[in-house]
């Protein structure tokens, strides 16, 4: 084996997987048996973080960057002029076994550029997971992106090897993928999802009349848009996700924030600053949808299309209804004290369990670690005080941000010039 060779496949690949940010094992219970290697039970990716807290990371790699697609967006696009590598199926097998063994990783992340055609494409990374699972008896996570357009059948056997599959929707509208992409039919990204979708179901329906039923996909799919490369508002960008939600089970979806790295008139040019601060506020959205139960017309709609940068989606979703406070802490249900700043819903569980011995206050509050600098202004509880005052939006806005500090602070003025 020619190891500088191999040093120097990784380098290029991995640092081509890194725009890749759909990484996530919460929701595999693989576990370890027959003495077997790895154990993906609360397994994650790269750097990312177990429900327990625990930093974790994997290989993150591409089985090559040579691709036929010359999307606008990627740095693997077939006319861009950069070095080219690809891995054979073997040595992704022994990379993640030897790291695995020195306690480099906890699993792979494996994608790929689209060579020769989409099934023979991903007839190679399912390839890298039959080995693992059969021949090497690795029980780690593996996580596979699929590949748009390959076949219902290599679909179905992905999902036996792999503990998540994500397929990247990429652009988040039709008309934006066929300025970006024109080769591309979106057809083709959303037809492995329905595959996925529907074997998951089939699999877990079996399972329950059969206990040998192999598991699939035990962590479900999920998928990623990328924010800023096209004029996408972010009511789009949003509305699209909670289709994909309902409509294929996803697990997460996933925002990434376009870095400039090509030259070309349809993005945004070289040098602009990536939309971090964007991204940031997407992922607060996503999680008022699947955590809080608000619904994306109450955040975004044709008179708000677009989330504020300064303030979170919360906190900009309640100034804009100070009807609906201020909220009795004491007496709200969950629902509503979910939507109060400052409150997650850790806060709003200790709060429910605290009530039922005694009427709480100032002091309570602050005790169980509520974020007093937002919430003050939008509740009342057993104390005369209660801050807001009538005070309009404006001026509740102005306090808070004064008494708040952000490690996005600094983005604000360039950020908010780009809507």
């Amino acid at each position: 084996m020619n190891f500088e060779r191999i040093r120097e496949k990784l380098n290029i690949l991995a640092d081509a997987a890194k725009y890749d940010v759909s990484c996530s094992s919460s929701g595999s219970k693989r576990t370890n048996t027959n003495k077997g290697l790895g154990d993906s039970s609360g397994m994650g990716i790269c750097h990312s973080y177990t429900e327990d807290g625990r930093c974790i990371s994997l290989l993150k790699i591409l089985l090559t960057n040579h691709c036929i697609f010359d999307c606008a967006y990627c740095v693997s696009r077939k006319s861009n002029d950069i070095k080219r590598a690809g891995f054979k199926i073997q040595e992704v097998v022994d990379l993640t076994i030897n790291f695995y063994r020195r306690n480099y990783i906890e699993g792979l992340f494996l994608s790929s550029g689209i060579f020769s055609s989409p099934d023979y494409t991903m007839e190679r990374l399912i390839a890298v997971a039959r080995k693992l699972r059969l021949e090497e008896n690795f029980n780690g996570y593996i996580h596979l992106k699929s590949i748009p357009g390959c076949s219902d059948e290599l679909m179905k056997e992905a999902g036996l090897y792999a503990d998540r599959l994500s397929i990247n929707i990429e652009i988040p509208t039709v008309s934006g993928l066929k300025l970006l992409a024109p080769e591309k039919d979106h057809k083709d990204f959303i037809k492995p999802m329905e595959t996925v979708k529907n074997n998951i179901a089939i699999y877990k329906s079996e399972k329950k009349l059969l206990r040998s039923t192999p598991v699939y996909a035990p962590a479900g799919q999920s998928t990623q848009m990328i924010v800023g490369a096209t004029g996408e508002s972010d009511k789009d960008i949003m509305y699209s996700a909670v289709h994909y939600y309902s409509t294929y089970k996803m697990k997460r979806v996933y925002y990434s924030g376009y870095v400039p790295v090509l030259e070309d008139n349809r993005l945004p040019a070289l040098g602009t600053e990536v939309p971090m601060l964007r991204e940031n506020r997407l992922y607060q959205t996503d999680w008022l949808l699947r955590f809080y139960g608000f619904d994306v017309r109450e955040l975004l709609n044709k008179d708000h299309p677009n989330l504020d940068v300064d303030i979170d989606p919360k906190l900009s979703w309640a100034l804009r209804n100070l009807h609906l406070f201020p909220v009795d802490i004491n007496k709200a249900d969950k629902r509503m004290l979910a939507r109060i700043p400052g409150l997650g819903m850790k806060s709003v569980y200790k709060i429910l369990n605290a009530r039922k011995y005694r009427k709480l206050n100032w002091e309570h509050l602050k005790a169980i670690g509520i974020a007093m600098n937002r919430a003050k202004y939008f509740m009342v509880c057993d104390s005369k005080d209660w801050e807001r005052r009538d005070l309009e939006p404006q001026r509740i806005k102005s306090m808070i941000l004064q008494s708040s500090q952000s490690k996005y602070q600094k983005m604000y003025n360039q950020q908010l010039q780009l809507f």
